[in-house]
């Protein structure tokens, strides 16, 4: 079967599946009880659709390799638009609606803060890094990667990604005690729960997903071959990963954002597979409308991530925090998925509206 277009599908599916369950993820993490997210099938099954974040990193280097838009300078552009767009989320996820009313208290005190908020606290808020500012910060440095790439070749990648492998446990964290620049650190290496997806270790999948890219490339565009080339790659890292986080879980797995080594060649060779189950559905299943839907949502990647954030943290004013069980937490993960689907729909027409304007002023002139 050929692809009529120029769109990988296979990276399309397996982003658009990640988007769609991302709303529901979140849901369960802003409502959900303790008992409920942890302790339960709802819990489990959510959480194995929330280690998604890693099929975005790598597809987001996979396709950059691909990219005709990969020089330094148009690296640099477009990681601060995503910074950008990061820190202009967090201020309506966090900020507009605390002003609004509709920040509850117990999420504040989650923080560790005494109701109301200071002007710090609305600070870090803000700074929180999120999925967006690790794309963007790892822009900075992609462009660099590329053209050591085309000056050696492919295998850089693979160098790169066992130097942040064996130097992680020795930057984690590090700090010079000095605001700002420790929070650029943060952003780096961090260890603490203000940045989610640190550039060490998540660039690590990016380099990969450059890897394959670049491989792609040399292979004619060979799907069939590069998916294949995916599995066979994927296969040993999860038993290798598996078994270093079966020898010692706390070590290796600790939390999901900030992985060890264990975790992250483990969840490195599961994503990998992923990739390669895609391959087997676009090619069985392609031009049915539940694909087209993922594809959809793989298109939309970036405005639906905010979206699902805003709405999300919205709703906190009207249903909590904190303070929902099964029976109840399950409607909001179907409610807030709706709505953000929704609304993105609304932003479509919005904007197909604005540029069908646009066309008819410069036809008219």
């Amino acid at each position: 079967m050929k692809q009529t277009t120029k769109r990988i599908l296979e990276l399309d599916l397996t982003k658009g599946i990640g988007v769609f369950f991302i709303p529901m993820a979140h849901t369960l993490l802003i409502y959900g009880t303790t008992e409920t997210q942890e302790n339960n099938w709802l819990g489990l099954v959510v959480h194995f659709f929330g280690k998604w974040a890693g099929i975005f990193i790598i597809a987001m280097g996979f396709s950059y390799a691909l990219s005709k838009k990969n020089t330094v300078k148009s690296s640099i552009k477009r990681g601060l638009l995503l910074l950008g767009a990061g820190y202009f989320m967090n201020f309506l996820k966090f900020i507009v609606p605390l002003f609004l009313g509709l920040i509850p208290d117990s999420f504040i005190e989650a923080y560790g803060w005494t109701p109301p908020p200071t002007f710090d606290n609305m600070v870090y808020m803000v700074l929180t890094g999120d999925i967006l500012q690790f794309a963007g910060m790892c822009l900075l440095f992609m462009g660099i990667i590329h053209k050591l790439v085309e000056k050696f070749s492919k295998w850089v990648t693979i160098v790169a990604t066992l130097l942040i492998l064996v130097s992680l446990e020795f930057i984690r964290g590090f700090r010079l005690g000095i605001p700002g620049v420790d929070y650029i650190f943060d952003l780096l290496w961090g260890d603490q729960w203000n940045v989610y997806f640190p550039v060490f270790p998540w660039f690590g999948f990016t380099l990969v997903g450059m890897f394959f890219g670049y491989w792609y490339k040399e292979a004619d565009k060979n799907r069939s071959f590069i998916f294949k080339k995916m599995l066979i790659a994927g296969i040993p890292a999860v038993i290798t990963g598996g078994i270093l986080c079966y020898l010692n879980y706390d070590f290796h797995m600790r939390d999901y954002f900030h992985l060890g080594i264990g975790g992250y060649i483990y969840l490195i060779g599961f994503n990998l597979m992923s990739f390669s189950l895609a391959y087997f559905l676009v090619k069985q299943f392609n031009g049915s409308k539940v694909l087209d839907f993922f594809y959809y949502c793989s298109k939309k990647i970036t405005s639906i991530y905010i979206i699902q954030w805003v709405v999300i943290c919205w709703g906190m004013g009207f249903f909590g925090y904190h303070n929902q069980k099964n029976s109840t937490v399950i409607p909001l993960m179907i409610l807030f998925t709706v709505l953000t689907l929704f609304i993105q729909v609304i932003v479509d027409k919005l904007l197909a509206k604005r540029k069908s304007k646009n066309v008819l002023a410069v036809s008219k002139s």
